[in-house]
């Protein structure tokens, strides 16, 4: 019976001591139930943002990196304005294109936030990740907000930063 006893006890602790695999997302929601159907009009403004983003950053040296997961926050400033996201594409640090997360025209009703999740495992973004943001609103409304806020925890110690998005042309 003792030797049941430590035997339960050693595969608890064993069980306990691995690291959960954190779940891929890729966003908070359907883009598809977002989608825009109908043409937009022409007295649309167009913008473009760009917003750095760190899969990993740097510690100690060049050759170690920390992961990171990124949330990044795309956000309507307009209390009456609707906002259309035409493309969200995600790029690495040598400008490759990694993913078009938005290929078809979304909508965001005024004051509301969106937010795409790059994981933790996945590095693929590295140290000098980019999105770019294409985006249209009404004359005289306020632009959207793009931001990037990275984080990462191990064992007792946290690391987070944010980035906010650059309007480009």
């Amino acid at each position: 019976m003792k030797t049941l006893l430590c035997l339960c006890s050693l595969l608890c602790f064993l069980a306990s001591c691995e690291d959960p695999q954190p779940k891929s997302v890729d966003s908070n929601l359907n883009w598809e139930e977002r989608m825009h159907t109908t043409t937009l009009p022409d007295s649309l403004e167009n913008g473009s943002s760009y917003l750095s983003v760190y899969s990993q950053i740097y510690s100690v040296t060049e050759h170690v990196t920390h992961d990171l997961t990124a949330t990044v926050s795309i956000r309507n400033t307009s209390r009456k304005d609707t906002l259309y996201i035409t493309k969200g594409e995600y790029f690495d640090s040598q400008g490759k294109l990694l993913n078009t997360y938005i290929d078809k025209t979304i909508y965001l009703n005024p004051l509301e936030t969106l937010a795409i999740v790059i994981a933790e495992k996945d590095k693929q973004g590295g140290p000098g990740a980019n999105f770019i943001f294409d985006w249209q609103v009404k004359p005289n409304t306020s632009e959207p907000i793009f931001e990037g806020v990275m984080i990462s925890t191990s064992g007792s110690q946290g690391l987070s930063f944010t980035t906010q998005g650059k309007k480009i042309d």
